[in-house]
């Protein structure tokens, strides 16, 4: 739509604004009585007989915003929606009456508007109230983008979120899923005696990842704090405390690029029991993906991008090495040195960096011929103790880790291990990543000597999980983009034009004319 376009929709709209007021209607109302909405109504007369239905006509009130008008003269009709779905209205002049009629005809569509009257249906059997009153609640002062092409540039549905729900309700029900599916990730938690927790979004150490962290400043106590990366390191340290099982659901914030799988800030859940392994973790990650893949299926089949993905069935196991092996040949099970591992991975096409170790050439190796390969929901454990400072050793082979990833369709949903509770241990492995940063890993731990005072106290054994809620969503409700399922995404500022001063005039000018 041209701004010209547009400039001349707004004014028409201030215009009837301004008509509203004069005639004692406040365009921005009240509080409005509402008794049903619109699903509701359609699920209790869905099986009622058009005749009787009609005969009997029951009384209601239903409230929403316009989105369609139709008809002419002295009848009407229009579909209005609530946060539940669409309801259709007809109105007539000679059943409201004429002013009343008069405020029906004059608004425009996105307008709010409140309706008392008859539930009935019509003669193709749609159910419809008849409207006995028309109540004007809120005036929409901007024209709403064309109901049949929905928001044209891209952009504009994550910049303004609020036309595109308004305007696609294949978006609107994403998010309404997306609720769902935290809340019944929570109530299988709640249900197994975990305890939800708060932990704070600035830390004086940025710890539980690898990523780069935000920087900001406390101006009272003069420190620099981080915007957590992860949610583990506080919540590890109420397991100190014998909380024994807890978990949180909260926004973490990575300094890192913007692509369809990431943004700067997303959800996480993590959760932790005391006395569990890392297997014990795998059932409950199985457990949380069906409890929240029901929102959206009976049968735990869900089509992703095209490809049916089965998460009713169990989860795929297997080991890191193992696949490795299927897929390329190479045999990490071997001992070698790290300056065989390097050049095994050079002559694969892979360039190591200068502090890479065994472990790393096995995790670019994973990255770089199976991650891809993999569609159906599978558990790879096993991995290598150099990028893994937080989890256990195995014990039968202490290069390896008691720790696994789920990935679906190419893609990582969570990871979780054995936690490592050995305080001595664990300063080794914080030591070796400080070594790693000093040899251009600016993404390695930092050493945080709280938590290692904490674990000192005494740690039981633990198994901890973390798994990205946005990527969750996104095979759930088949969204394309990380973007598609986070209300407000992070954007570029945009410079937004004013056009209130070139309306503002138009409307003098009308005045003065008249």
């Amino acid at each position: 739509m041209a701004k010209n376009e547009v400039n001349d929709q707004i004014l028409v709209r201030r215009q009837k604004m301004d008509e509203l007021r004069a005639n004692g209607i406040d365009p921005f109302g009240s509080k409005y009585d509402r008794q049903d909405l619109a699903t509701d109504l359609q699920k209790k007369y869905a099986a009622e007989d058009k005749e009787e239905l009609n005969a009997d006509m029951p009384t209601t009130k239903v409230a929403g915003r316009m989105l369609a008008k139709r008809g002419k003269g002295k009848v009407g009709f229009a579909d209005l929606y609530d946060r539940t779905g669409k309801i259709q209205i007809y109105v007539r002049k000679d059943i409201v009456g004429e002013d009343n009629y008069k405020i029906f005809k004059k608004s425009d569509l996105g307008d709010f508007l409140g309706i008392e009257g008859e539930v009935m249906k019509t003669d193709t059997g749609e159910l419809t109230i008849r409207a006995q009153h028309v109540t004007f609640l809120s005036k929409a002062l901007r024209p709403l983008p064309n109901k049949w092409q929905g928001l044209q540039n891209v952009e504009s549905i994550y910049r303004q979120r609020y036309l595109d729900l308004i305007t696609n309700r294949k978006s609107y029900e994403r998010f309404v899923h997306r609720t769902q599916i935290i809340q019944a990730i929570r109530n299988y938690l709640n249900e197994r005696g975990f305890l939800e927790v708060e932990t704070p979004v600035l830390h004086n150490i940025p710890g539980g990842a690898e990523a780069r962290p935000f920087i900001t400043h406390h101006n009272a106590l003069d420190i620099d704090l981080y915007m957590r990366i992860a949610l583990e390191l506080p919540l590890k340290r109420l397991i100190v405390g014998d909380m024994e099982r807890v978990y949180e659901i909260g926004r973490v914030f990575r300094n890192e690029g913007l692509d369809t799988q990431h943004n700067p800030e997303f959800t996480e859940l993590e959760t932790y029991c005391a006395y569990w392994d890392f297997e014990d973790v795998m059932d409950e990650t199985e457990g949380i993906f069906k409890a929240a893949a029901k929102v959206v299926t009976d049968n735990g089949k869900v089509t992703y991008q095209g490809t049916e993905i089965d998460l009713g069935k169990p989860f795929k196991r297997v080991h890191m090495v193992d696949l490795i092996k299927e897929n390329t040949g190479v045999d990490f099970w071997q001992p070698m040195t790290d300056e065989e591992a390097k050049q095994i991975a050079v002559d694969h096409g892979i360039q190591p960096e200068k502090y890479w170790k065994v472990g790393h050439v096995i995790n670019a190796f994973f990255e770089e011929f199976c991650q891809p390969k993999i569609v159906d929901p599978t558990f790879v454990y096993g991995h290598p103790v150099e990028i893994s400072p937080l989890a256990k050793k195995n014990k039968q082979d202490p290069r390896f880790t008691d720790r696994f990833e789920v990935y679906i369709m190419g893609e990582e949903y969570g990871n979780a291990f054995s936690e490592l509770n050995d305080p001595v241990d664990q300063r080794h492995r914080f030591e070796a990543q400080m070594a790693e940063r000093e040899a251009g890993n600016d993404e390695a731990d930092l050493i945080d000597e709280d938590y290692l005072r904490a674990m000192e106290y005494g740690m039981p054994p633990t198994g901890g999980l973390g798994i990205g809620i946005d990527r969750l969503v996104m095979i759930l409700t088949d969204a394309p983009a990380i973007r598609d399922v986070l209300l407000f995404p992070t954007m570029r500022p945009e410079k937004i034009d004013s056009i209130d001063a070139e309306v503002q005039a138009d409307l003098k000018a009308a005045k003065k004319n008249k």
